[in-house]
């Protein structure tokens, strides 16, 4: 058996990867979607944890790339420039290589189809819904597809026999059997975005073909208040009380 862990847009939060790295226990691999930086105040520290797992596969994300100057920071909203200003003036030369290495297209591992946005651009399109993830359906050829950028927890399941996608939302806990084709994301570990305040990931098991979504409380009141010791947009402190 293969346990991996699978989360994404850690978000420069460390209290929250922390929370998760110990929630999951011991894996054999860790699959990291995207978007290690941004909104958050731990991006280095994020990256020497990242930096420390072993047998790590990590994506590169549109908050990565912007940070190390591959994207322009005009594509963004007036607080996640901010963010990634101050990002990019506190990151060391070791999490600028690190994020530097990171693909930006999407990879197989395992056999599967892993990327940070959608197989169709890997970077900016969102899967929110039907109708984007079965116009994504042709972009990537094996059974299932690990997606971020959402901050959703959720999965895009194909029905072959109705030729069209549903969305499920399995109870975090509860083991969903893969089968025929799917989009899943683990959803988001520093930034939550679906009304739920815990940290959001999957463990994903090679052997029965399962996917675990998890969610693990953290203590973001620490993390609120270093945003703010930052000088950070307050609005990227508020949003984790709430999970918006």
């Amino acid at each position: 058996m293969t346990k991996i862990l699978v989360f994404s847009d850690v978000h420069a939060n460390l209290t929250a990867l922390d929370a998760v790295l110990e929630d999951a226990g011991p894996v054999d691999e860790t699959w990291c979607l995207g978007d290690v930086v941004g909104y958050g105040p731990d991006p280095n520290d994020c990256i020497t944890r990242l930096r420390e797992l072993p047998n790590l596969t990590c994506l590169m994300g549109n908050h990565d790339l912007a940070a190390v100057g591959y994207l322009m920071l005009d594509a963004f909203n007036l607080d996640a420039r901010k963010s990634l200003l101050w990002q990019k003036e506190v990151l060391s030369a070791e999490s600028l290589e690190f994020l530097e290495s990171r693909s930006q297209a999407m990879l197989v591992c395992r056999n599967i189809s892993l990327v940070h946005g959608s197989p169709r651009d890997s970077v900016w399109e969102y899967i929110l819904n039907t109708i984007v993830a079965f116009e994504n359906l042709k972009y990537f050829n094996t059974q299932w597809c690990f997606i971020g950028h959402t901050h959703f927890q959720s999965i895009f399941q194909y029905h072959l026999e109705d030729d069209k996608f549903e969305i499920e939302l399995p109870e975090p806990g509860g083991t969903y059997q893969l089968n025929g084709r799917a989009i899943l994301n683990p959803g988001s570990v520093g930034q939550p975005r679906d009304r739920d305040t815990r940290a959001a990931y999957a463990i994903y098991d090679t052997e029965t073909s399962t996917w675990l979504p998890k969610r693990v409380p953290y203590r973001f009141k620490e993390v609120q208040d270093r945003i703010l010791e930052a000088g950070l947009p307050s609005r990227h402190a508020k949003r984790l009380s709430s999970g918006w």
